[in-house]
């Protein structure tokens, strides 16, 4: 990718907080979605990737984070999505249903979506959340990207037992939309790796792929 069309992810911009589908910015370009367990890393894997501790909010109170989040990159049409956490937030059941459908729209409709980023705690991967996403992109055939997260908190035999063992059965299922990595927040391990994904999955190339298998038949 010729250095003048270089994703810089440290330019990320808060753009808009939507609360359902009908409020999320125009679907045109293309953008990547991060989602994750309410105690999996999401925040802070976001703020590690664009290198701004403020950008995506890590308390573990809800707040912003019972919205979808869009942040702006350098280039027009480009965007980072942060979607609602589960599992950890103590909320009423009616938010959480909320929530859940217009995930779920958001998933199903999306056009500009390109692929999904899925925190997990590498200490705890695979939970009924992750399980759910998992399902969700073998069904649509978006390409997955899984995030191991507090890989620190391993040694590295076993974080890497982990990675191999998760990626081997997701594999399994979904082929080559899958790619697996550990990822450190506070370490900063595994930043550039992240960032390389969703540098593919952003650029024009990417766009014109997907156009050309979306569009209409010639």
């Amino acid at each position: 990718m010729p250095e003048v069309n270089k994703i810089h992810f440290n330019s990320a911009e808060f753009l808009i907080s939507a609360n359902k589908l009908n409020q999320c910015p125009e679907d045109s370009g293309a953008e990547v979605a991060f989602a994750g367990r309410s105690n999996a890393g999401k925040s802070s894997a976001i703020n590690a990737l664009t290198n701004n501790s403020k950008l995506a909010r890590t308390s573990k109170t809800p707040g912003r984070t019972q919205l979808i989040n869009f942040f702006q990159l350098n280039q027009p049409d480009l965007r980072l999505v942060d979607l609602p956490g589960y599992g950890y937030a103590k909320v009423p059941v009616s938010m959480k249903e909320h929530w859940q459908k217009h995930l779920d729209q958001y998933l199903q409709e999306r056009m500009s979506l390109r692929g999904v980023v899925l925190v997990m705690d590498i200490r705890h991967p695979m939970k009924d959340f992750d399980e759910m996403m998992v399902r969700w992109c073998q069904s649509t055939q978006i390409p997955l990207h899984v995030l191991l997260t507090k890989s620190d908190k391993l040694k590295r035999g076993p974080a890497q037992a982990a990675m191999l063992s998760l990626r081997k059965g997701l594999k399994e299922r979904l082929g080559d939309k899958v790619t697996v990595q550990t990822f450190s927040s506070l370490k900063r391990d595994g930043v550039e790796t992240l960032s390389q994904q969703l540098s593919e999955w952003l650029s024009s190339e990417t766009d014109e792929e997907f156009s050309t298998q979306n569009g209409a038949d010639e």
